[in-house]
């Protein structure tokens, strides 16, 4: 394990500066990564320094330990904190014992007994990271998830996510037998929910009935893989040499029977495509769930093939969804790289595809129309991305030409890409410039904190947080200081105020704690830097 960082927190320097020059940090496993003089302070570096461990004294000025405790316990739960207290007084171990603390040490503590608690401290750390990184209690806990890790991998193998050829080591290793078959269908098992129906079986347990069901009947029969998809089961079986398409129709028609008779539960089963390869299963379950929105016209309780309702040639070209999902990311978030082979691949499906000339045509209208609507989406002028009205009527005409269709779309699409970057880095701009005229307005107030501000942008604090730093190349809390301060010196060079009152109208509650934030950035109090500036007048 490396230096575990500790915080010190204490109003007296000399305090702090004693305990950081007597402990053996590194020997007993910690480095000091900073020190602070009151909360306020220390809640700032915490941010900073990201401390493993914070040390407080309990009584200081502007804010107490037991205050910064509970900041740090609300925002930063895992940082372990001790806390010193010159008071033996019940309230404020009870208090601190709430909060969850480390260790509550009575004051004077020397530095045998802060070298024994800091020991155990460390034992503590160390034995956390060990649990989290011990190889049995992972593999344990892998063990235990694998049922839903495996759910997980089906569903995105059925949804297209997951690639089959990359991702073969994980059918052995979840269990799933149904590589190296001849074909593969998916097929969608709907349960119906009729009101009329009266259940023998309680309404949250007929799924799994009907899934082991369904598993027991093809067992012996197929090679396959079940599991829960939305609110549907599927299964994905592996068609082997043995299989016959007469056997599958026989066997489906059987497993509804035997729902009704059984279970008293009728279920519908719609049968996808049949596919060559496993990278091809997402086709198959979309296609099964297509078959299954036919049972209001072909009736429930029984299979329904999509080759029966929807017959098709073997070369049938489509532009779906998921394509346009994938062309839609690639244009918005992508790199020219990215754009130019995401389109280059569907424009390879052309190539390969044995349709109508007809085909080609409403497969390119598709994927033009999906670039118009995205540049609709983002009130992009047409003209502007296709350079002229002129250019985008020989796109269309193009359409006739798949040989130019791709090299133009990939223009357009780059093209798009780079104006959407544009106008999202103006975007971030334009909320950063707004945020800082907040600031500017609103820096009076006591309470503006970051999650104030973000309510008025509607922005996530944590988002608003780094986009910030990286546009102003500072904290929000540093930025709003440096407002506040600003302003302050300004009242002093131009106002009679008095301290308390300046800080009043700079957003801080405790003159005391404005007059030390202002020392520590000016070098001297505010009633010194007005007696000064007065000198030099």
């Amino acid at each position: 394990m490396g230096l575990y960082r500790i915080l010190l927190v204490d109003d007296e320097e000399e305090v702090r500066k004693g305990i950081i020059r007597k402990m053996e940090w590194e020997r007993l496993g910690f480095e000091v990564a900073g020190d602070a003089e009151n909360g306020e302070e220390a809640l700032e570096k915490v941010e900073l320094l990201q401390p493993d461990v914070v040390i407080t004294d309990i009584r200081m000025p502007y804010m107490d330990g037991l205050t910064l405790t509970k900041r740090i316990r609300t925002k930063y739960p895992s940082i372990r904190v001790l806390i010193f207290s010159g008071y033996d007084d019940f309230e404020y171990a009870q208090q601190a014992i709430k909060l969850h603390v480390t260790e509550y040490i009575l004051k004077p503590v020397n530095v045998e007994e802060l070298s024994e608690i800091l020991t155990r401290v460390k034992e503590n750390l160390d034995e956390e990271i060990k649990q989290r990184r011990d190889i049995d209690s992972l593999r344990e806990s892998y063990l235990g998830n694998l049922p839903i890790l495996r759910e997980l991998f089906l569903n995105d193998l059925v949804r297209g996510v997951a690639d089959a050829d990359a991702a073969v080591p994980k059918f052995g290793e979840y269990g799933i037998d149904i590589l190296d078959a001849r074909r593969w269908v998916a097929a969608v098992i709907h349960v119906e929910r009729t009101q009329a129906q009266t259940l023998t079986l309680p309404r949250e347990l007929i799924p799994i009935s009907v899934r082991g069901l369904v598993e027991d009947s093809l067992r012996g029969y197929y090679r396959f893989a079940i599991f829960n998809s939305m609110d549907e089961i599927t299964v994905i079986m592996a068609i082997d040499e043995g299989n016959t398409q007469t056997e599958l129709s026989n066997l489906l028609h059987d497993i509804c029977k035997e729902c009704r008779r059984v279970l008293e539960v009728t279920i519908t089963v719609g049968v996808g495509y049949s596919c060559e390869s496993l990278s091809e299963i997402s086709h198959s379950y979309q296609s099964a769930a297509d078959a299954l929105g036919y049972r209001a016209i072909v009736g429930m309780g029984k299979p329904i093939y999509i080759n029966d309702v929807e017959p098709v040639g073997k070369g049938k070209l489509q532009f779906s969804d998921r394509d346009e999902e994938e062309l839609v990311a690639a244009v918005k978030f992508g790199t020219p790289e990215k754009i130019d082979s995401v389109i280059r691949e569907f424009s390879g499906r052309m190539e390969d595809a044995k349709v109508h000339a007809r085909q080609y045509q409403v497969y390119m209208l598709s994927i033009a129309n999906c670039m118009i609507r995205l540049m609709q989406q983002h009130d992009l002028d047409i003209d502007e991305m296709f350079d002229s009205t002129a250019q985008y009527a020989e796109v269309m005409e193009g359409i006739c030409r798949r040989e130019e269709f791709t090299d133009r779309i990939i223009s357009i699409a780059c093209r798009m890409n780079e104006v959407m970057n544009r106008e999202r880095d103006n975007t971030t701009h334009r909320v950063i410039q707004e945020a800082k005229e907040y600031i500017r307005e609103h820096f009076s107030e006591p309470e503006l904190s970051v999650e104030t501000l973000c309510r008025h942008l509607h922005m996530s604090p944590a988002y608003f947080s780094t986009v910030f730093k990286k546009e102003t190349g500072q904290a929000y809390v540093n930025y709003l200081t440096e407002i506040r301060l600003k302003k302050a010196v300004e009242l002093l060079n131009e106002t009679d105020d008095k301290t308390y009152m300046i800080a009043q109208k700079v957003g801080y509650q405790e003159q005391n704690y404005f007059s030390y934030v202002f020392k520590k950035r000016y070098g001297v109090s505010p009633t010194k830097y007005r007696g000064t500036q007065a000198d030099t007048q």
